[in-house]
């Protein structure tokens, strides 16, 4: 039998694999086999009695831990079997914590530690009162939105005629006269004052996740980043795609908004607020979004993709979160993602954990060189640029989308949109003339843009 997330393989003792106990203590508990090699085939103990009086004396005395250390035998060959139970209390070795994740050992430190030593004592880091927050610092005007988006679902309590502070106690993110972390993060005034890097930052790259093209910070509290972050995406970082129906021009959403939406919220909601910003990287074809924060113990990426139980990193704001309708209590948050994918005819997203938090990925479509049928205009203007993709710069492209978007589209506008100067515009603007690839219809006021389709 291979190694498991509880189960451990090692040939001889070395008092180094006193981390190996400490993890398992930490965690779920485990079982450590001396006298076993990877595959789980014994290899015979010619110490073992020495290592029978040995062993619990080590555990006892460094780690403080009473552990089954049972004498065993397959084939007259002698192994150890060393059961460790899973403690309510935080287990160090040495001053150092380890902690069992999946079928490895690690050290925890920094935010992962304090994580951990909260949740051993019973809380969570949004669940802690924040001693220096008072009501001057919440904002009403988010209080109220969050109210009304409540009223849809009905999943709020009885909070008519209720003051601020009182709505808080209801929302069980006060604690005694003090304001919780969790409120903190909702529906502060300007939670950045508290805690850094409540923020959401969003790149447009270019070629390779090297090529920033330009950027943005968004700060603000949970409800007003909801909002501000959309909008931010579609102002400034995605290109619609344009339908023609008859005479009538209808937009449709480069990645469908529902599944914006979730993945947004599950990063504000389980990421790591002791850690790094939410950060968004919009590529020509992909957006992803990365929250600091790795997933639960016992949870894996594969399991996002099929029906798996919530495990909620922040559960004050997750419970905060469903009482107003943003999320469900079930965790179908990434189920959600995927089932608005597949309708919207992109490819499955991807999910993965890395560089210690979790990424989730939006495709687009993929285009082909050659339409068929009717030729839409959307179509023959991506294939344009595409086909010209080599020899177009980052900035042409957009230009061109935007344009596709908007005929009517300022210079200005263009600048604002793109994140360049208006200089670096006109300069774009004269070589895709001199390429032939769009021209000018009337004047600079009233006239709009064309890209020439290639015949």
């Amino acid at each position: 039998m291979p190694e498991q997330h509880n189960i451990e393989y090692k040939k001889d003792w070395h008092d180094d694999y006193l981390k190996w106990i400490c993890g398992f203590a930490n965690a779920a508990g485990g079982v450590m086999y001396i006298g076993k090699n990877d595959d789980g085939d014994v290899v015979h103990l010619s110490d073992f009695k020495y290592l029978m009086d040995m062993i619990p004396q080590k555990i006892r005395n460094s780690l403080g831990l009473v552990c089954d250390v049972n004498l065993l035998e397959a084939d007259e060959k002698k192994y150890i079997e060393i059961r460790t139970n899973a403690y309510t209390v935080p287990v160090s070795l040495r001053g150092r914590y380890y902690y069992r994740s999946g079928t490895t050992n690690i050290e925890l430190t920094g935010l992962e530690l304090n994580e951990f030593l909260l949740k051993k004592a019973g809380k969570t880091w949004d669940d802690v009162p924040e001693e220096s927050a008072t009501l001057f610092d919440i904002d009403s005007q988010s209080i109220a939105k969050f109210i009304e988006s409540s009223k849809e679902k009905g999943r709020m309590p009885e909070i008519s005629g209720l003051s601020t502070f009182q709505i808080l106690e209801k929302l069980r993110l006060t604690e005694g006269k003090k304001l919780k972390r969790a409120a903190i993060i909702l529906f502060a005034k300007d939670p950045n004052k508290f805690y850094p890097n409540v923020q959401v930052k969003i790149g447009r790259f270019g070629t390779d996740s090297t090529d920033l093209l330009f950027h943005e910070i968004i700060e603000g509290n949970l409800v007003q980043m909801l909002d501000a972050v959309p909008q931010q995406l579609n102002y400034k970082f995605l290109t619609r795609p344009i339908d023609f129906v008859g005479l009538q021009r209808i937009e449709r959403n480069q990645y469908p908004p529902q599944a914006i939406r979730e993945m947004l919220l599950n990063a504000m909601v389980h990421r790591s607020y002791s850690g790094a910003p939410v950060q968004i990287r919009v590529h020509n074809n992909r957006i992803s979004i990365w929250n600091q924060g790795i997933l639960p113990t016992g949870l894996k990426t594969e399991d996002l993709k099929v029906e798996h139980n919530s495990f909620p990193r922040n559960p004050k704001i997750a419970e905060a979160c469903f009482m107003a309708g943003y999320i469900d209590a079930w965790g179908r948050g990434t189920l959600k993602i995927i089932s608005a994918c597949k309708e919207s005819g992109l490819p499955e997203p991807e999910i993965q954990e890395m560089n210690g938090g979790v990424m989730a990925t939006l495709f687009t479509r993929k285009i082909e060189p050659e339409l068929e049928g009717n030729g839409l205009v959307d179509g023959l203007v991506d294939g344009l640029v595409n086909g010209l993709v080599d020899k177009l710069a980052e900035s042409q492209q957009l230009i061109l989308k935007l344009i596709q978007s908007n005929p009517k589209i300022l210079i200005d506008e263009m600048a604002k949109r793109i994140g360049i100067s208006r200089t670096a515009i006109d300069k774009n603007i004269i070589f895709l003339k001199n390429k032939n690839i769009i021209r000018r219809v009337g004047n600079s006021k009233t006239g709009y843009w064309e890209i020439i389709l290639p015949k």
